[in-house]
């Protein structure tokens, strides 16, 4: 028995190695739920050894407060442009010198040294898009509607109870904002009296706050409306080409994703070797491909025609001014906002 059992233990010895080993080959991935094609992993997998496990989140919120909470340990996450001053100043996030990266190269310069990060020390880009107004045209017979948060706010009759929102505070309070001409960062209760007017008032109108399958809910005709992103109208466009995007006059709030490592990632090495993978440009043109969002890479070679045929991935020139990026709002303007969303959904 004692021979037994101190063989065991040898043999639990032994393998505690390879377990090791195992481990090291590992990436935990938390991205924004359906914003990466599963496809890519396994072409990564066989390229590099790493297997990657991947995890998704529905907006900043939900992933602010996963880091905030220290209760995962992630290699690599996705979050947005303006989270990310507030991450580096927490010490939330590891430096990774995305300059001294192979694939560095291969950024499109106007993707450089961007105000949230400016020599990329923290993070490296992903994506980008706009926040707009995606409709099924064929529910008004075809036409067109005003290039203004007015449809959504005060929508046509032929859009009652057809209309999603998206089911996260910063974007649906930010369109209100614009649409009212407040500032995105106010602190001021009587503005926020206002938004809160509005949203209450658009809330019989809808039929749904949902940031959650938005591609399918418009592809499949559930809902003729939606508050939402340029690039999931343009997957939802493939399939019903009645579907037709707008970029508000009053205001298109812009994103930009990012790669960037907690400073509490298991496998810190791994996930720069992902991060410059994923900077060389026939990866980065697979996810726009797929995702239908634009990338920040030299990867235009790369990119499937079909969208540079719609607007919502190829926004016309003059629509450039409507940009308005996202600010990084203050703890009382933050605050303002939660009362207002908790006000509204409860």
């Amino acid at each position: 028995m004692k021979k037994t059992l101190i063989g065991l233990a040898m043999a639990a010895l032994t393998a505690l190695p390879v377990l090791a080993q195992d481990a090291e080959k590992t990436l935990y991935f938390y991205n924004w739920t359906d914003y990466y094609p599963v496809e890519l992993l396994a072409k990564f997998e066989a390229e590099t050894g790493i297997k990657v496990i991947l995890d998704g989140f529905d907006s900043n919120d939900t992933l602010l407060a996963k880091l905030q909470s220290g209760g995962a340990a992630y290699d690599v996450i996705v979050p947005s442009d303006y989270v990310i001053p507030g991450l580096i100043k927490d010490g939330l996030l590891l430096k990774i010198d995305t300059p001294s990266m192979t694939n560095y190269v291969h950024m499109k310069d106007a993707f450089k040294n961007p105000d949230f990060d400016p020599t990329h020390e923290y993070s490296a880009p992903y994506l980008w898009g706009v926040t707009g107004l995606a409709y099924d045209s064929a529910a008004i017979g075809g036409a067109e509607i005003e290039h203004s948060w007015k449809e959504l706010f005060e929508p046509r009759p032929e859009f009652e109870g057809k209309i999603a929102e998206l089911d996260t505070a910063s974007d649906v309070i930010l369109a209100a904002s614009l649409y009212l001409g407040i500032p995105q960062c106010t602190e001021s209760n009587d503005d926020a009296k206002r938004i809160l007017d509005l949203l209450e008032a658009q809330k019989p109108k809808l039929k749904m706050y949902s940031s959650d399958s938005t591609v399918d809910r418009m592809a499949s005709g559930e809902v003729a409306m939606y508050h939402v992103w340029n690039g999931a109208t343009a997957r939802a466009t493939a399939q019903r080409d009645t579907i037709r995007f707008i970029y508000p006059k009053e205001g298109t709030p812009m994103f930009r994703d990012n790669f960037a490592v907690p400073a509490n990632a298991p496998h810190p090495e791994n996930a720069k070797i992902f991060i410059n993978w994923m900077m060389a440009p026939e990866n980065a043109a697979a996810v726009s491909n797929a995702i239908a969002y634009a990338n920040a890479i030299k990867s235009d070679e790369f990119l499937d025609p079909k969208w540079r045929a719609m607007d919502a991935i190829n926004m016309p020139e003059d629509y450039a001014s409507r940009l308005v990026p996202t600010l990084d709002c203050g703890p009382a303007a933050r605050e303002l906002r939660d009362k207002i969303w908790t006000r509204l959904k409860g």
